[in-house]
């Protein structure tokens, strides 16, 4: 089994930025050293959900002071940048990288997101679709020239060109459409499970993306696929609960509250002010533990990914850092889990195949 981390670098009221960047990049560098495969970076713009706006920079500054681990990005955005950019831009971390960074795409939902972009969110599914066809191309193809729907390009080579060949791994989030599932299966790409889906319901998409594969002829199996959840390891059931219930809650207050705008963002507001007005109705926070967390001792957490293991994930993505989580916290949780659990799971250091490419 692959272990990951992943993190949104969430910047709750009365924190400072300059600080959670230095705390990810130190997070992603222990990891480093204490046996992770890899660590993912989000894509999210003008809130307090996740202040990654640009990951590949923090993809790359993080890459000078590493040697090993993977950086991947969970997910970059192809509707809300240039695609001659973004290849440039992931072509160079993994320069300097020396070709360890794999790339995630997904389409975006955040509507002020786009608004703000002025972009027209009813067209994002195909600008997504030629984004990440022209930033393949650009990668593979010298003098490369393309006259889109959405995007044009005039003879164009790439300096630098990624390390790995053909290209960097790419993997691509979904939803349960199966226009977008039918999609990814056929470019042969993995699909990558963020935390905001149940686990069931994630574990039944991995399912339907592999016999997609197999029916596509690229037959890709459910442990390549990175399986994201919020993440906590503790010392007591006591310890678990009251270090990640306040977190948890920010989170999930989060993921509600900046799907109420549609322009603008909640930056400069207060969540607590929200959650005294807020229309919806206050999240069950025990049922998102249970359902799109893993969390507990080391021996709630073996048994936890035993069974997911047992229904084929093989890549699991550990978010740690979820919902302002204190950085000590995350920096033991993360030692006990290397000391406690994952040697109870062999793990590969081996590069992801390249025969779906």
């Amino acid at each position: 089994m692959k272990f990951a981390l992943f993190t949104h670098i969430a910047w709750p009221e009365g924190t400072d930025q300059k600080m959670l960047m230095d705390e990810a990049a130190e997070q992603v560098i222990h990891g480093e050293s204490l046996g992770f495969h890899s660590a993912w970076l989000a894509e999210h713009h003008f809130s307090r959900y996740g202040i990654g706006s640009s990951p590949l920079v923090v993809a790359g500054a993080i890459a000078a002071q590493t040697k090993t681990i993977r950086l991947g990005t969970a997910v970059l955005i192809p509707p809300l940048h240039n695609p001659i950019r973004l290849a440039e831009d992931t072509a160079t971390v993994d320069v300097i990288s020396n070709g360890r960074l794999d790339v995630g795409f997904g389409r975006g939902s955040a509507a002020y997101e786009f608004n703000a972009y002025s972009i027209d969110q009813t067209d994002n599914r195909a600008m997504f679709q030629e984004g990440i066809q022209t930033i393949t191309d650009l990668w593979t193809t010298p003098d490369y020239s393309h006259d889109g729907k959405y995007y044009k390009v005039d003879h164009a080579t790439l300096v630098p060109s990624p390390i790995q060949k053909p290209h960097p791994p790419i993997y691509i989030a979904v939803s349960r459409t199966i226009e977008t599932l039918k999609f990814v299966a056929g470019t042969g790409y993995p699909i990558c499970i963020g935390v905001t889906s149940d686990t069931e319901n994630a574990l039944s998409l991995c399912k339907q993306y592999e016999e997609l594969s197999q029916e596509s002829g690229h037959n890709v199996p459910m442990s390549e696929i990175p399986f994201f959840r919020y993440f906590y390891v503790g010392e007591t059931e006591e310890q678990v609960r009251n270090d990640t219930r306040p977190a948890l809650q920010w989170a999930v207050d989060m993921v509600s509250w900046r799907a109420t705008f549609t322009q603008g963002s909640e930056v400069g507001h207060r969540i607590d002010d929200w959650r005294e007005t807020r229309a919806d109705a206050p999240p069950d926070l025990e049922y998102v533990a249970k359902n799109r967390a893993v969390f507990g001792t080391p021996e709630q957490i073996v048994a936890q990914l035993k069974e997911l293991q047992s229904q084929g994930i093989e890549y699991f993505g550990c978010n740690f850092a979820f919902g302002g989580m204190p950085h000590g916290k995350i920096m033991r949780s993360m030692e006990l889990f290397s000391n406690e659990v994952m040697p109870h799971f062999a793990q590969s250091s081996a590069l992801v195949s390249l025969r779906r490419f």
